[in-house]
């Protein structure tokens, strides 16, 4: 791994900060790179408040969109919710769709099947609105390039909604109203929300229609914050907000069936990457190894004992999930390893008998693995056609070189740093050779290598209590605003280095530094070839994260190291 120091923040502002708040030098700096330079800001960053939500209907189409709502819940108009099999889809389907039931809507809840209908609104999807008198479908979390099928259901007499995050093409959906702040022209202050993010708007902006304040409509951020973290979406701003107030919802009173999910963990507190590793792929496993319906039904679900169940069904899943992308990450490894070339650029893998549900999760893993731009086919018999996901390495671009292979491409979909995409079979492999000579030809060759931020180099002295303290309060973490990475020079092991872990293949050690002579203890996760460094009794560096560790009801601040490296050297 490249380490590499992040850029200098603006010193004035460090300055200005560290005196209008009282604070050390280098959590001043952190703020400042986060863009934080006042004590508003400050208050804001810290301890983010109601009066923080953006007002929902300078959303463009907002405001047409609740007086349709409202028309249809006046006449008693079959309203359909439709979102996508992933997180953050199936949050926001049972978010609105709990809110309108709420309201005694007549309402009902549509998601795709993964493997028949695939991403988005699907033509099957539209013909079931139309077959159940459906006079009013709002779409979540997709729809925002479905042109074909938005113009189809205008056709049965049904009026859509568009609430999607999704990059709009040059042309946008012919529908009633579109919900999307980048789509052009859209005044909202915010671009990056989810799509339970915009779910969540539609909901403020009625409740507020209704005279209701903002307080009341908490209990739906809990559905937010999980959608935020799972897709990975900037948490800035208003999504800051949302998340805080979601994960506060989620330690007081989460609804059931998220409950249900949590209670197996028994974690006293709960953070964003709890949300990614712990209840997402849960959520996820619906729509990866049986239907993504399954998830909105445990999500909108009161009764407890009825989630208790759902809630086993799930988790029933989710083991299938981990067998299977295990099985499947394992071929792909060996299809790689008989063809490895250390030139190629790219890596694309297929086969016809891999699950559809778990290709993305097989790329991530892949990336892992070689650090290059990834695509995972599997065969779908049904559409005739390859189905993959494609995931990309940090900073680079991947949406921009699926767009630009749009001729090789039946359809795709998504963000910069993952995508899903379908291709006809004969035009695989000339999409394999057209992908490697596309990103060989514009990624840059400092993203080829996995890096390590810095953002500042400490003593072990610095790390005392007010400072871990005030560390804390960064959270919630996410894209936007990562957990800050440290790195001290000249440590050295005190004696007590050791592997440990069922395999050893962990390295827990205890360190001091030559500039302060304070000790701490550190945990170096899947780093166990390291343990001959650290017992050389040379100096060595290292970065970290800091964090709490938890022990037999005892809590202590440890170092998470990510890398070490010999010696003491001036630069990285």
């Amino acid at each position: 791994m490249k380490w590499k120091f992040a850029d200098e923040p603006d010193e004035q502002a460090v300055k200005d900060l560290e005196h209008q708040l009282g604070i050390p030098r280098k959590i001043a700096r952190l703020l400042v790179r986060r863009g934080v330079t006042d004590y508003e800001q400050a208050r804001k960053f810290f301890k983010p408040s109601l009066n923080d939500f953006y007002d929902p209907f300078l959303m463009r189409d907002m405001g047409k969109t609740v007086d349709r709502i409202e028309q249809a819940l006046r006449n008693g108009e079959r309203i359909l919710v439709y979102g996508d099999y992933d997180v953050d889809g199936t949050t926001a389907v049972a978010l609105l769709y709990s809110y309108l039931k709420e309201l005694g809507a007549e309402v009902d809840y549509y998601v795709p099947d993964r493997n028949t209908e695939g991403y988005g609104i699907s033509f099957r999807g539209v013909d079931y609105a139309a077959r159940t008198g459906v006079s009013l479908m709002i779409a979540l979390d997709c729809g925002i390039k479905a042109h074909e099928q938005v113009a189809y259901a205008r056709d049965k007499g049904i009026d859509v909604v568009i609430g999607d995050h999704h990059t709009p093409g040059a042309e946008l959906p012919p529908a009633f109203a579109i919900l999307n702040p980048k789509r052009p022209g859209c005044p909202y202050p915010y671009k990056e929300l989810s799509g339970a993010g915009i779910a969540f708007k539609i909901v403020q902006a009625m409740h507020a229609r209704r005279g209701g304040t903002i307080d009341k409509i908490m209990p739906y951020l809990d559905l937010v914050a999980v959608s935020v973290a799972a897709d990975i979406v900037p948490i800035t701003d208003e999504n800051r907000t949302m998340t805080y107030f979601g994960l506060a919802q989620l330690q007081a009173m989460p609804r059931p069936g998220l409950k249900v999910l949590m209670k197996s963990m028994k974690k006293n507190r709960w953070t964003v990457p709890d949300l990614v590793f712990i209840l997402a792929p849960r959520i996820n496993s619906a729509g990866r190894m049986d239907h993504g319906k399954r998830a909105v039904e445990l999500l909108i679900q009161t009764d407890e004992r009825r989630a208790e169940e759902l809630g086993l069904a799930l988790e029933d899943n989710n083991r299938l999930r981990r067998e299977t992308d295990s099985h499947i990450t394992e071929e792909a490894l060996r299809i790689i390893t008989d063809r490895l070339d250390p030139d190629q650029y790219t890596t694309v893998v297929y086969r016809k008998d891999w699950h559809k549900g778990v290709v993305g999760i097989v790329a991530s893993r892949l990336i892992e693995k070689f650090y290059r731009p990834t695509v995972v086919f599997t065969y779908s018999e049904a559409d005739n056609l390859w189905v993959g996901s494609a995931r990309s390495v940090k900073n680079f671009d991947l949406y921009a070189v699926l767009d630009s292979l749009r001729d090789y491409i039946h359809r795709f979909g998504g963000h910069k740093f993952a995508a899903g995409l379908s291709v006809k079979p004969e035009n695989l492999k000339p999409f394999i050779r057209a992908f490697e000579a596309k990103v060989r030809e514009v990624i840059p060759e400092e993203l080829r290598t996995p890096e390590i931020e810095i953002e500042e180099e400490l003593d072990l002295g610095e790390i005392t209590p007010r400072f871990a303290r005030l560390l804390k309060r960064f959270a919630p973490f996410g894209p936007g605003n990562m957990k800050p990475v440290f790195m001290t020079r000249n440590l050295r092991d005190t004696g007590f280095a050791r592997t440990v872990g069922r395999d050893h293949h962990h390295l827990r050690m205890f360190l001091t530094d030559g500039s302060s002579m304070h000790s701490m203890a550190a945990i170096a996760f899947n780093q166990a070839d390291k343990y001959d460094l650290v017992r050389q009794g040379k100096p060595f560096a290292a970065v970290y994260q800091i964090e709490e560790n938890e022990w037999q009801g005892r809590t202590s601040l440890q170092l998470k190291i990510k890398d070490l490296k010999p010696g003491d050297p001036l630069v990285f």
